[in-house]
């Protein structure tokens, strides 16, 4: 009798396991057939989460917006007080615009790397670009008016320090020219930058500081090149002049000098074919037009009558380094 229970046992086995195979497979065909259903709704209708999604993208985008208006305000605001700093102050003070080497260089691409492969990465980035032009702008204007306000505490001696007369009579002044590119340099043959003016007039005609300052540098130079015999003198408040081609030098590095004083002596020295004086502005550094502080203390007319009269390529008269 037990031989015949655990047959019947045996026989119902197979059965079971195949009702739970079919109950399995309708089960993972239900899982399919919904997952397809889920994503067709999906993708033709909005769910509550995507409308929650859409709502967020939308209020995104509104910040950026929002943002870009008041980065477009603040900049709007940057350049008046730019313009004021360059045209008001700075004409007070008689000094000229601060420059900032690479100031105004956009950032490496590499910067805004991060913001690509998104639907809002042009939104993103353009952002990020005005913002940081914005930044480099409030750094460069926080500079200049650091620099202005130090020159308001010492305006007194700014006043005498700040190189505004000629040179040399100018009466004695026989030919000018300019500072800037040259086509062609009459010895050299190349296209090069002149830093200052040269002043063509006799052998011997005296040369004046132009601002109070010390003697930075003498030298006597070399035969045919470069400056010849030159004074560097420091004015401070970031001014410097330099006098060149001269026949003497009356002054030593680390002399007093005030606005006026007899330097030196027009000659021809270095690399010259003709007696003139080399004269330079320098300011932070860099080279600056001479010509901008003559008019302190020409009239109008001489002004105009200088401008018209100007030589901007150098001939075989005279030449500088």
């Amino acid at each position: 009798m037990k031989r015949d229970i655990r047959h019947t046992e045996e026989v119902k086995r197979p059965s079971t396991r195949g009702e739970r195979y079919n109950i399995l497979r309708k089960l993972l065909l239900g899982f399919i057939v919904m997952s397809l259903l889920n994503m067709m709704i999906s993708y033709l209708f909005h769910t509550p989460k995507m409308h929650h999604i859409a709502a967020e993208n939308r209020e995104l985008v509104l910040k950026y917006d929002i943002l870009q208006n008041r980065i477009r305000s603040l900049q709007s605001k940057i350049d008046e007080i730019q313009h004021r700093d360059r045209y008001v102050y700075r004409t007070l003070f008689s000094v000229d615009t601060l420059v900032i080497e690479g100031v105004n260089n956009p950032y490496h691409h590499s910067k805004y790397a991060s913001l690509q492969g998104d639907e809002y990465s042009e939104l993103m980035t353009s952002t990020w670009l005005s913002l940081d032009a914005l930044t480099r702008d409030i750094y460069a204007s926080s500079l200049a008016l650091d620099e202005l306000q130090i020159m308001a505490k010492n305006k007194e001696g700014m006043a005498s320090a700040v190189p505004a007369i000629w040179p040399i009579d100018r009466t004695k002044l026989k030919a000018f020219y300019a500072f800037g590119l040259r086509k062609k340099h009459p010895i050299y043959k190349t296209r090069r930058m002149h830093k200052g003016v040269d002043m063509s007039t006799d052998y011997g005609v005296p040369v004046y500081a132009t601002g109070d300052g010390v003697v930075e540098k003498t030298e006597v130079g070399r035969r045919r090149r470069g400056y010849g015999r030159q004074i560097v003198i420091n004015h401070e408040f970031g001014y410097k002049t330099r006098y060149a081609h001269l026949r003497k030098m009356f002054v030593e590095k680390g002399d007093s000098v005030k606005r006026g004083q007899l330097i030196g002596e027009v000659g021809s020295s270095g690399g010259s074919t003709g007696p003139h004086l080399h004269y330079e502005v320098i300011y932070m550094g860099r080279n600056v037009n001479p010509v901008n502080y003559f008019n302190r203390n020409m009239t109008s007319d001489e002004y105009r009558q200088l401008m018209e009269n100007m030589k901007y390529n150098a001939d075989l008269e005279i030449v500088e380094n």
